[in-house]
């Protein structure tokens, strides 16, 4: 008996590890299945674009994921994102001879405050982050149309250089590939290998007994919610770039799609769970989403349904697999 339930705890602790390795395969099905309807699907050329599509994506999964762990949420990196991207316009409209450098550090810096200031709120009042996040979402979508007072920045007001930072290369890699693999180089070490990463893993996983430890539960939430911002700034930066546009309504409801990466990667929506991997290929299956759907002439309508149905089951798989091993560790202590 012993040995049966031995058994059963080693095969879902090996379910919730290769987790990822189940959604690679799901990723590499739908690849072949798209493929086999129309075969300019996995041509070099629309797998650099899906790619380069799906980079800010990815940019700001890597914050989200973070939040997420801490048991929070952020619903304001839209507005966060919009507002950096705005101000980086308009200064760059002012001063078209601006470097594209001194572009990303203002909007990162702006995008920064943005999350410090919620990391503030949410940490030293206890306010919930979904309720606080919602506040300071319209807080900051309001300041982004005062800004711009209602108008666009459009792509003749902005520098070729700063338009440049999209379409540019470095090493060979578009600009926002490459952004976006640094990104998850550091933080694949800052979360695996330094004390910080290791506590906000102990925060998000219970509260109080990281607080009894001696960990600062406040300064932890300020700081992710500081990189959730940052990265958010970044990103509003690398849009306007992108699209050539700045626009008070930039990004609006853009979050619910981080949300999605995050939760398709198998980061656990209740906090404490997590992996670089899985949102890396979570934000991969989404592009892959997006890209394929219209490919094979997938209505609009039948595109939404089919992405939320996917995130519904991603949600399922998630809670199933916890509840099991959950279950099974129980067992463990009592054997």
């Amino acid at each position: 008996m012993a040995e049966k339930v031995l058994n059963k705890s080693f095969n879902s602790i090996n379910i919730a590890k290769f987790r990822e390795l189940g959604l690679l395969g799901f990723i590499l099905l739908l690849s072949i299945m798209v493929q086999l309807r129309n075969s300019s699907f996995m041509t070099l050329e629309n797998i650099d674009d899906m790619i380069t599509n799906t980079a800010i994506l990815s940019i700001l999964s890597v914050g989200m994921m973070l939040v997420i762990v801490t048991r929070g949420i952020d619903l304001s990196i839209g507005a966060t994102l919009a507002l950096s991207g705005m101000i980086s316009a308009l200064t760059v409209k002012a001063n078209p001879d601006l470097h594209p450098l001194f572009a990303i550090l203002l909007g990162t810096l702006i995008g920064m405050a943005c999350g410090a200031l919620i990391g503030l709120v949410i940490a030293k009042t206890g306010v919930p982050p979904i309720i606080a996040t919602l506040g300071m979402m319209n807080v900051f979508r309001g300041l982004t149309f005062m800004i711009s007072g209602g108008k666009w920045v459009s792509a003749h007001q902005m520098s070729v250089s700063f338009k440049g930072i999209a379409t540019s290369s470095i090493f060979g890699i578009n600009t926002l590939i490459f952004i976006a693999i640094v990104i998850y180089v550091v933080f694949y070490y800052f979360i695996n290998h330094t004390r910080t990463g290791r506590q906000i893993y102990a925060v998000g996983s219970n509260p109080e007994s990281a607080k009894i430890s001696g960990i600062n539960n406040e300064k932890i939430l300020c700081l992710v919610y500081t990189i959730m911002g940052a990265l958010a700034g970044l990103a509003g930066v690398l849009w306007v770039s992108k699209f050539a546009s700045a626009q008070g309504d930039t990004a609006m409801g853009f979050e619910l799609n981080v949300i999605a990466a995050c939760v398709l990667g198998g980061v656990n929506i209740a906090g404490g769970s997590g992996k670089i991997s899985g949102i890396v290929l979570g934000a991969l299956l989404l592009g892959i989403l997006n890209n394929a759907l219209p490919l094979i002439n997938v209505s609009p309508f039948w595109q939404m349904a089919i992405q939320g149905g996917i995130i519904l089951i991603a949600v399922i798989t998630n809670a199933l697999v916890k509840r099991s091993v959950d279950r099974n560790n129980l067992i463990w202590r009592k054997i």
